[in-house]
């Protein structure tokens, strides 16, 4: 949808998602409007139809909130790293993700078509010509 509209809608999840559950207002918010400009930049450089590359898309994006969440909380509350129970943690995300992107695949295609028309119209201003 574009650098900007994907960073907003990250951001206002993200705040949500702060709102909700999060134990820190914020950390959210800047974690997924940054998936949003990673969703940029996977949008312009893969082909969005195979559902190999929509996969690999959804393990890098949990990858990169995954660990930034986990870095933020460590720093934050002083935390002692526990790698191996991190990445246990990671591996089942992960998992349960791209399950989660297999079976509503169809359904995530159609919304982000929709979206793209919505957000990418070309929109040509008559009175100009």
């Amino acid at each position: 949808m574009g650098k900007k509209i994907g960073t907003i809608f990250g951001i206002l999840f993200g705040f949500y998602l702060d709102i909700l559950i999060g134990k820190s207002i914020g950390i959210t918010a800047v974690m997924l409007g940054l998936v949003g400009l990673l969703g940029e930049y996977f949008d312009k450089n893969f082909a969005k139809e195979s559902r190999v590359t929509v996969m690999l898309m959804v393990i890098g994006s949990t990858i990169f909130y995954e660990i930034g969440i986990y870095g933020f909380e460590v720093i934050k509350y002083s935390l002692s790293p526990e790698i191996q129970e991190f990445i246990f943690i990671l591996g089942i995300e992960v998992l349960f993700n791209t399950l989660l992107t297999i079976i509503l695949y169809p359904l995530i295609q159609k919304l982000g078509y929709k979206a793209e028309e919505i957000f990418k119209s070309k929109r040509i201003l008559t009175r100009y010509y």
